[in-house]
């Protein structure tokens, strides 16, 4: 489509036309990213500025985590394009933001993953947080505990029942992200996981899960296990 403007396109191709005649799950990503740049660069489809933005970062999510020095660096994409891309995906996390304060009702370990898993994907270490519940397994709020590498997160139960204290919890699901993808327990996750079950049987905190979170593969259809679900509560 090289030389060819979005205006001279027939409507049911364009962008907009289309998402508003369709709606937006209709448009692929290059098609949603040109609606936001708007013009491309004389005798270039933005649309197909779009495609070579998700043909460099491949994924959404690298694309989210992009400088604007990095993005001006794409050919058509000059600072505003860049701060207009910014802006768009820094709402769509302050829109997660919002429902993760709604009072959700978190029961399951897929609703705790559907909580959690846009900000776990813009992680690139392990953060370990703790989702503070009420009586009727609803949230309060959610506390970040620590950060670590790759492959080493310290956790101590002081500072995971500390907040819950002070917020007057009834519960926890004990949460962390796997930035390989794969959320596969670890030797140490399972022994913090066992050491914290302990530590809240002593304060009377019920510790309800722990929500590994990763990305799903053609092999591993969920992005996320439950510890709880393999079988690590028993015996508890």
């Amino acid at each position: 489509m090289n030389g060819i403007k979005l205006k001279d396109q027939p409507a049911s191709e364009r962008p907009r036309e289309r998402l508003a005649a369709y709606g937006a799950d209709a448009l692929s990503n290059a098609e949603l990213l040109a609606i936001l740049l708007r013009t491309g660069l004389k005798g270039t489809n933005v649309v197909e500025i779009g495609r070579q933005l998700i043909q460099k970062y491949v994924s959404l999510q690298a694309l989210a985590q992009a400088s604007i020095e990095d993005l001006k660096k794409v050919k058509g994409i000059g600072r505003d394009k860049a701060v207009t891309l910014a802006a768009a995906f820094a709402l769509a996390r302050k829109m997660a933001e919002e429902i993760r304060r709604e009072p959700l009702l978190l029961d399951t370990p897929d609703a705790i993953a559907g909580l959690l898993r846009e900000d776990a994907r813009l992680r690139q270490v392990e953060t370990f947080q703790v989702v503070l519940l009420n009586t009727r397994r609803r949230l309060i709020e959610i506390t970040r505990i620590s950060e670590g590498t790759l492959d080493t997160l310290l956790v101590h139960p002081r500072e995971v029942f500390k907040p819950a204290i002070s917020a007057n919890a009834a519960a926890i699901v004990l949460t962390h992200n796997h930035p390989s993808g794969d959320p596969t327990p670890s030797e140490a996750d399972i022994k913090v996981t066992r050491d914290l079950i302990r530590a809240g049987q002593l304060l009377k905190i019920d510790v309800l899960d722990h929500v590994i979170l990763g990305r799903a593969s053609q092999d591993r259809p969920k992005d996320y296990v439950s510890l709880r679900e393999l079988g690590y509560w028993a015996g508890f």
